[in-house]
């Protein structure tokens, strides 16, 4: 055996534990790719029923939506009657309530100025009113 014989069979030792020690981390990495592969395909196929359940929860959602559209449109109408009634009330009732409120204090302020000026003079107490009004 020859100098160069040698060297080419220590060339090949060295070029076959070299493959050997890149072959590991590939073997690793070509496992964690399946297990990644198989994680995946686990996900997808629990995420099927999750989305059919958020599809129905979806639909659920927009039917109480929905009724609850009915529900506020009912509302504002009650509300506009409401409003609707309480002016017709106003208009009707209110002015001639004032109008006999007014009257009434009017009547009372002057039964009240007619009786101290009917008064004894030192009921009158020099034109003060009394504390009670």
């Amino acid at each position: 055996m020859s100098v160069g014989q040698i060297a080419a069979i220590v060339a090949a030792v060295a070029f076959v534990i070299l493959v050997l020690l890149l072959a590991v981390p590939l073997l690793k990495l070509g496992r964690t790719l399946d297990e990644a592969t198989i994680a995946i395909r686990k996900a997808h196929e629990g995420s099927a029923p999750l989305l059919d359940d958020a599809q129905v929860t979806l639909t659920t959602v927009n039917t109480q939506l929905e009724r609850v559209d009915g529900v506020t449109a009912s509302a504002q109408a009650v509300a506009a009657n409401t409003r609707a009634l309480s002016s017709l009330f106003t208009a009707t009732l209110g002015g001639p309530l004032v109008k006999a409120a007014a009257l009434s204090y009017g009547l009372r302020k002057a039964s009240q100025a007619r009786r101290l000026k009917n008064a004894p003079p030192a009921k009158r107490s020099n034109g003060k009113r009394s504390a009670r009004g």
